[in-house]
């Protein structure tokens, strides 16, 4: 009984937030199938795609494939939609990331055939393949590889617009977000690729999603609001990417956004510069991890291609204080830090439970990172990558600090609130709270102070009340980890630097996991502090080892 009703109590928590149209739209999709007829297209623009290609070869002789880490062969119909693979595997095989990867043009008779197989072992609206978020990845990838071709033939372009056909009737309305951008990008690039009347109707839907989505997507310092650095690459890149359209095409619906696009182009890209690490590398905040999205050098190279200014600020502090991230950075060290809420109310799908957490590098090595993210899915190892543990903060009585639940669920979440942003001569001051355990009893406040200078950060860890509680300190594999005392860390760096950690409560070293990409686990160690005198305080120094 009790268990039902922390699960009723879970999803009322969960729905509450949710939009009208989300619950309508999911609703409509049940009873509503898209109806696609065949299709006959007049025929096609003539413009090339000249956009940078940078995927990993994922499709191989033989009909092997490789997504995620994982290997896989598509030798029969069945296998589009093998019940033993991961969802986002068989999204990824339905994608055609192929088409635009790095070697594409190596592999002309191959990726004609897997297409060729694609169409004729997958009727329409059947299967993952014709769900939309993989319709409109397959769209782009299939309209920038045939926009290079000289010759098109008629099935292919008539493929293309009965599966824009069918995406236009399930947008995603009921799942918001950069699912729906990615929709109305997809219908933006068909809609400018074909001719006809169709072809129109296609454009002028996704140019008025894309109207609507990017106003309420980007905020003003520039992040995607989703707050996952990994989905603002994804975001971003395809905001470059309609640059690019626009220009190559000269279509004039899109010219007259131009201009917009650029503008917020340029806030996303200093965004961007402010959440890597100097490795070039993002930081694992939400659901983030290396290698699904392009790289930050490669996103950067893109802008600077399409004409593309934005900010790189070396200063000490950065705050974004509209997204909640702030990045301290001094000659040896960089510290970025969370002080974010969970995303928008109604789509926190890719939020993880890791309220005031930090990453911290030193040079080009991390030192202190969040989990990452190895895996979608319901699994219990998903959820525990999302949990508050698995990050660089403080968990109360054994609980997250928002209630993330299922696979991208999240229930009672906390509210976060930045209360001190400085930089003088003496150094950093960043402080902030939030209230997430304020569903305990008693009521608990955790509010988070760095200190940080050129030679020492001071993390000052308040609770309102005196609880149990745990600060989970994660440390990169790379870093040799050598427990001095009960109260001192010794951290061996590769590049030779020596790092001290110490605490004003004992210590204990733990064996965990880190995940710095899809299908990846890497054993590394984790700082454990149990305290319940409500306050702690650690720091980290560069100084000469004690001897």
């Amino acid at each position: 009984m009790k268990l039902t009703l922390i699960k009723l109590s879970k999803i009322f928590h969960t729905l509450k937030y949710l939009r009208f149209e989300q619950f309508y739209f999911r609703a409509l999709y049940k009873l509503k199938k898209p109806k696609v007829t065949y299709h006959t297209v007049e025929s096609c623009n003539n413009w090339h795609w000249g956009g940078l290609s940078l995927m990993k070869q994922c499709i191989f002789a033989n009909n092997k494939v490789l997504f995620l880490n994982e290997e896989g062969v598509i030798a029969e119909k069945a296998d589009w939609n093998n019940p033993l693979r991961e969802k986002l595997w068989l999204y990824n095989l339905h994608y055609f990331d192929d088409l635009s990867s790095n070697t594409y043009k190596d592999r002309e008779e191959l990726h004609y055939a897997f297409i060729n197989k694609w169409i004729s072992e997958n009727p329409p609206c059947l299967g993952n393949g014709w769900e939309p978020y993989p319709l409109s990845l397959r769209l782009v990838n299939w309209v920038k590889w045939f926009s290079k071709k000289d010759n098109v033939e008629q099935k292919y372009l008539n493929s293309i617009a009965q599966q824009a056909s069918a995406l236009s009737q399930q947008l995603e309305y009921h799942i918001l977000g950069n699912h729906l951008f990615a929709n109305a990008k997809a219908l933006t690039f068909v809609g400018t690729y074909l001719q006809g009347q169709e072809a129109d109707y296609f454009l002028d839907l996704g140019l008025k999603l894309l109207d609507k989505e990017l106003k309420e997507q980007f905020l003003v310092d520039g992040a995607h609001f989703e707050l996952s650095p990994m989905y603002h690459e994804i975001l971003l890149w395809d905001l470059l990417e309609l640059i690019d359209l626009a220009n190559v095409s000269q279509n004039s619906k899109l010219l007259v956004r131009l201009e917009n696009w650029s503008s917020l182009a340029e806030d996303a890209l200093a965004w961007l510069v402010s959440m890597i690490h100097p490795d070039g590398e993002i930081s694992f905040f939400n659901d983030a991890a290396i290698g699904i999205a392009a790289a930050p050098k490669d996103i950067f190279n893109y802008a600077n291609k399409l004409g593309i200014n934005y900010s790189s600020s070396e200063k000490t502090l950065i705050s974004n204080s509209t997204s909640g991230y702030s990045r301290v950075r001094y000659d040896n060290y960089t510290l970025i830090f969370d002080h974010a809420n969970v995303g928008p109310d109604y789509l926190p799908g890719h939020a993880h439970a890791d309220s005031l957490s930090f990453e911290f590098s030193v040079g080009l090595q991390r030192v202190f990172v969040n989990s990452g993210t190895s895996l979608y899915g319901v699994s219990r190892e998903r959820l525990r990558q999302r949990e508050t543990a698995a990050h660089n903060t403080v968990v109360v009585s054994g609980v997250s600090s928002s209630e993330v639940w299922s696979g991208f669920r999240v229930a009672r979440r906390a509210y976060t609130k930045l209360l001190k942003s400085d930089c003088d001569f003496s150094g950093v001051t960043l402080s902030a709270c939030h209230d997430g355990y304020e569903r305990l009893k008693p009521k608990v406040t955790h509010t988070r102070t760095i200190n940080a200078s050129e030679t020492i950060c001071i993390v000052t860890d308040e609770l309102s009340h005196k609880t149990p509680a745990e600060f989970n300190l994660h440390i990169h594999p790379n870093v040799e980890v050598i427990q001095e005392d009960k109260k001192i860390i010794k951290l061996q760096l590769t590049n030779g630097e020596i790092l001290f950690f110490t605490s004003s409560h004992d210590v204990v070293l733990e064996e965990s996991t880190w995940h710095p990409e899809f299908g990846k686990t890497i054993a590394n160690k984790k700082i454990l502090i149990p305290f319940v005198d409500g306050h702690l305080i650690t720091k980290i120094e560069f100084r000469k080892e004690i001897h």
